[in-house]
């Protein structure tokens, strides 16, 4: 990254984190602990951090914003969170949510950024902090994987960089309990928040 570069963050509400009310403009997650890792370790490279993600968001909202929220701030780095909401409204009976046309409209968002941008990206697969501990988690886990291959797909085919949060959650716990890094297994404790500030840290910035 070079001195003022404009690093971008789009996502569902683990990206949201109140950044559009409760602790504007960054958050109180992942995006602003990035922000502060970079601002101690690189201040040099004074860093512009914007977090555009909004609760609620699937893969077709990103779709529907991508124009103004993302191309027209021309970022010189590009994160994407998304998934788990398409994950449980898939589940839920929303067919135009399966992992299949997730894979297809996201690959349009890849397309239109490699076309328009010059611009590094990062697509972190989406995760689910629970063990199967029981038939409805065992559900989401089982049809989250199919989420995470999409995504690691696209990551192949457009040559970004990648990060499986999925993966790295579920190595935590096997030392740690679930509500430590995400008690309802999706939004994340602010220890679950660092973990993925560090990853994106290390993708984009670096050890």
């Amino acid at each position: 990254m070079q001195r003022g570069d404009r690093v971008l963050f789009i996502g569902d509400s683990i990206t949201d984190s109140g950044r559009r009310d409760a602790a504007p403009p960054l958050g109180n997650g992942y995006v602003a602990l990035f922000k502060d890792l970079v601002d101690v370790t690189k201040p040099e490279l004074k860093l512009d951090v914007v977090n555009k993600g909004i609760s609620g968001n699937t893969v077709l909202d990103l779709r529907a914003r991508w124009e103004d929220d993302v191309l027209a701030l021309r970022p010189k780095a590009v994160s994407v969170l998304i998934g788990i909401n398409d994950v449980h409204r898939y589940l839920g009976g929303e067919e135009r949510l399966s992992p299949q046309r997730y894979y297809e409209t996201y690959r349009e968002l890849l397309e239109l950024t490699t076309r328009r941008l010059d611009a590094r990206i990062l697509l972190m697969a989406p995760f689910y902090v629970a063990k199967p501990v029981d038939e409805a988690r065992r559900k989401v886990l089982d049809v989250l994987t199919r989420y995470v291959e999409a995504v690691e797909k696209l990551s192949r085919e457009y040559s970004t960089l990648y990060i499986d949060l999925h993966a790295k959650f579920q190595r935590l716990l096997e030392h740690i309990d679930p509500a430590e890094l995400a008690p309802d297994a999706i939004h994340p404790t602010r220890k679950g928040h660092m973990l993925i500030a560090y990853e994106a840290y290390k993708a984009l910035i670096g050890d």
